[in-house]
């Protein structure tokens, strides 16, 4: 998966990458509102879910340290990051705002 991720984030297209855990309250109060800012930016943006039991290498090469983490990722470098639960419209003004 490590070397698949490197190249995911090396898009041109914005990738939002949610650390989370399977066993995270908030991570899965966090999921519909993803899902609901991917229905509103559609092509305009890729997001993909890593868990972090399941890829602790990923995860520590980023620091994550605590769960749901989102880290926005254009062409391989990290615009933004931001620990624990936002509402939808905070996501996406900040994709939109992040965006290179």
């Amino acid at each position: 998966m490590n070397n698949n991720f490197n190249e995911l984030i090396q898009s041109e297209k914005p990738i939002l990458v949610d650390f989370f855990a399977t066993w995270c309250g908030p991570c899965k109060m966090l999921s519909p509102i993803l899902k609901d800012v991917k229905d509103q930016l559609g092509d305009q943006i890729s997001i993909i879910k890593i868990d972090v039991d399941k890829n602790q290498q990923i995860a520590a090469q980023y620091q994550v340290r605590g769960v749901p983490t989102m880290i926005l990722f254009q062409k391989g470098q990290q615009l933004w990051r931001q620990s624990g639960v936002l509402d939808k419209s905070t996501i996406v003004n900040t994709i939109l705002s992040k965006k290179i």
